[in-house]
């Protein structure tokens, strides 16, 4: 029985260090100035680190829709999905 190990690419490991990244950030910011839950476009009150959650399930389900209907380049998609994040920061 051979152990298969996952193929650490620049882009997966890319990946991981960002969502780091981004957990340490929203840890700090939550220590600096506490959370306020508030409500927004969503028909539910949502805390901070439910609308960073939200922003990154969308987009996801924004990158998979992207690799299924299109043969664009990756990369054309990112900058989408960071807007996307940002805005269900702000108004989610």
């Amino acid at each position: 029985m051979s152990l298969e190990w996952m193929a650490w690419t620049p882009v997966t490991a890319g990946f991981f260090i960002g969502l780091g990244l981004v957990l340490t950030g929203m840890t700090i910011w939550e220590v600096v100035a506490p959370n306020v839950e508030r409500r927004g476009l969503l028909p539910i009150t949502t805390s901070r680190g439910d609308r960073l959650f939200i922003g990154i399930l969308g987009s996801g389900y924004i990158f998979i829709a992207w690799t299924g209907l299109t043969d664009w380049k990756m990369w054309f998609v990112l900058p989408v999905c960071l807007v996307f994040i940002l805005l269900s920061m702000r108004y989610a």
